[in-house]
């Protein structure tokens, strides 16, 4: 049985599920049920028997469960982190360890790869109750917690996050502390040491997206909204779109009244703190490791690039390529990925610029047989939704068969079952593949070399 993260550490943020679907295709194991399928698939089976209000206040249960009082914030040493790491990845040696941005197309890269990944930012849900639409009493509500925290974890910085369009559900019942680690510290870089032989390599995973912040002290800001369907003007100055959004949820205001911003900062979820950067060439130099750097400007710039990996992966291994599977957020599953021979492409979100990211791709590219598309379903009817028709049509591009997974359109963003039903739907995809023997550094330049430049992405191998 894998271990638990730390108590406070959010079982449902994107990093604690991608290092669990990493590090369970590392020991073999699936991911089904975002990785924790004794308490979430018997509630999500049934949870469409509900009205839609009724699974809202189910989602946001679900989350409060997992949120920690502002009075235990003095007694969380963040270090804990990596002794949970330290746990949950099998104890052998690795050519190369990667460390740094979240991506679910690097989940796919690492399982690819065969290696381990430990994220720069996690994320700590912390019990405090607010209206979604006031991010400023949002921000000073994190203030004291905030300072507590950062007190006792000087290697940490904090990015206090308020999101009141996709996270709207939520954002009334917890705030979203997530920290970045800045430098090693004792636990990353023993697991690194244990892990990593002389002469092998650090992957650097960078994402580069930043967003404009205020600043509350030397390692503690607010970022008001979120890498998602609004755009950043949008948060600050608002919009026609959010004031339809507010108004459908009749929220008193037409526009988020946030505080002024004074700073530009790694985006809260998935941007890197170049601070450890430095750090990893210090340790790399003692121990004499490379460093190779990946860096993209947004999350799911990746996917293009892991898909067509896969898809050159598996021509050289004599396979078919031409089954899609499209996963978003944390729903996932690099183990039947391989098993089924399925090429993935991950999406950051099921927004309109997820979407248009996909569309771009299948445009770009020879035609799948079948398309798998699996949505994550958050439950609002945030700015930049998508419609179940937009999705309907990706399926119909499938020259063969397109399938939701189990999912019904018709009940999308709130079609909580999906959680308990996409594992099933993988396992009933007829094909299966041996895993195979992982791809080395040199088989991944050689396809690097034929495949050309990826736009917004970077690969280099520092001297």
């Amino acid at each position: 049985m894998a271990p638990s993260p730390p108590p406070f550490v959010a079982d449902f943020d994107s990093a604690t599920a991608m290092v669990r679907a990493t590090a369970g295709f590392l020991r073999g194991e699936d991911f089904p049920a975002l990785g924790n399928p004794p308490a979430l698939k018997p509630i999500a089976a049934r949870a469409n028997l509900l009205p839609r209000r009724a699974r809202e206040k189910v989602f946001i249960a679900g989350g409060a469960s997992e949120s920690f009082s502002p009075k235990k914030l003095a007694g969380i040493d963040l270090d804990e982190v990596g002794a949970w790491l330290d746990e949950e990845y099998p104890q052998r040696r690795y050519p190369t360890v990667a460390i740094g941005s979240s991506s679910g197309a690097g989940v796919h890269l690492h399982a690819a790869l065969g290696i381990p990944w430990v994220p720069q930012t996690v994320f700590l849900p912390v019990r405090q109750k607010v209206h979604p639409d006031d991010p400023t009493t949002a921000m000073e509500k994190g203030v004291e917690p905030g300072r507590t925290l950062m007190g006792r974890n000087p290697d940490w910085q904090l990015h206090h996050m308020h999101d009141a369009n996709q996270d709207r559900l939520m954002v009334r019942a917890l705030t979203y502390f997530r920290v970045k680690r800045r430098s090693l510290g004792d636990r990353y870089e023993q697991f690194i040491v244990d892990r990593l032989p002389p002469g092998g390599t650090i992957l650097l995973m960078e994402c580069t997206t930043r967003w404009q912040t205020t600043r509350i002290g030397e390692r503690h800001v607010f970022q008001h909204g979120a890498v998602g369907g609004a755009t950043e003007e949008e948060f600050h100055h608002g919009s026609e779109r959010v004031e339809e959004y507010l108004e459908r949820y009749d929220s008193p205001v037409r526009r988020w009244d946030g505080p002024e911003p004074d700073t530009d900062s790694p985006e809260a979820e998935w941007g890197f703190e170049e601070a450890l950067r430095d750090d990893v060439r210090r340790l790399a130099r003692e121990r004499g490791y490379r460093v190779r750097r990946i860096v993209f400007d947004g999350p799911d710039r990746l996917s293009p690039m892991v898909a067509d990996l896969y898809r050159w992966w598996y021509a050289r291994r004599g396979m078919p390529a031409n089954r899609l599977l499209v996963t978003s957020f944390a729903v996932s599953d690099p183990w039947w990925t391989l098993r089924t021979g399925s090429v993935p492409y991950w999406m950051r979100f099921n927004m309109r610029p997820s979407l248009e990211g996909l569309t771009a791709y299948l445009d770009a590219r020879e035609p799948f047989d079948d398309i798998n598309l699996m949505l994550f379903q958050h439950g609002v009817e945030a700015v930049g939704v998508t419609t179940p028709d937009q999705w309907r049509d990706v399926l119909a591009r499938a020259r063969r068969h397109g399938s939701t997974m189990g999912a019904d359109l018709d009940e999308f963003p709130y079609d909580f079952a999906h959680f308990a039903r996409y594992h099933d739907e993988l396992q009933r995809i007829p094909a299966r593949y041996p895993i195979p023997r992982p791809l080395t550094l040199a088989e991944m330049d050689e396809f690097l070399e034929q495949a050309g430049d990826y736009e917004g992405v970077q690969v280099i191998d520092e001297p």
